[in-house]
């Protein structure tokens, strides 16, 4: 999830604005815990999770 949707319970505004000082600690923190997973749609996950399984049943194939 994107902070950009996210609302502060704080004042009421839009966490990317950083109005008051709860909105810019979690806008800071949001942008600091994104991560390569986190900013793939689900078409890329899916493919990337299909090219895993493949390498895992050709690695067991040659051991077999």
């Amino acid at each position: 999830m994107t902070y950009d949707r996210l609302v502060c319970a704080n004042c009421a505004a839009p966490v990317s604005e950083g109005r008051c000082p709860v909105c810019r600690a979690n806008r800071e923190r949001l942008q600091q815990e994104s991560n390569f997973f986190a900013g793939l749609n689900p078409v890329a996950l899916v493919a990337l999770l299909a090219v895993l399984v493949a390498a895992v049943a050709l690695l067991a194939q040659r051991a077999a």
